[in-house]
């Protein structure tokens, strides 16, 4: 089993190039409930999460918000009725980077 829990976000320079295939699909199988969605161009690790109402759906999002600041390392998060889905990508890469697979797995754990 991989240890992206125990990690840490790097900063990104710019530089950084997306994951390659082979290793982002090795590392996806750790976190079976991840999806890689398309979206404007960029590849993302998207997730739902289900609650039975607004308020755990609502104080989950916090949680994600605290542990996303905490890494400095920030997911789109969307906060409806139930669900919360979240989306981690690297802006400076265009993709995904080890840094959202890490925040995937810190996610999971919130």
């Amino acid at each position: 089993m991989t240890d992206l829990q125990s990690q840490h976000c790097a900063a990104c320079s710019g530089a950084e190039t997306p994951m390659a295939e082979e290793e982002l699909q090795r590392q996806l199988k750790f976190l079976p409930e991840w999806r890689i969605v398309e979206d404007a161009g960029e590849r993302k690790l998207v997730r739902l999460f289900t609650f039975p109402d607004f308020n755990e759906a609502i104080g989950f999002s916090v949680k994600v918000a605290e542990l996303a600041d905490s890494e400095g390392h920030h997911p789109s998060i969307l906060t409806e009725w139930g669900k919360v889905t979240v989306s981690w990508w690297t802006h400076a890469t265009g993709g995904i980077h080890l840094n959202d697979l890490i925040m995937a797995s810190k996610t999971d754990r919130s």
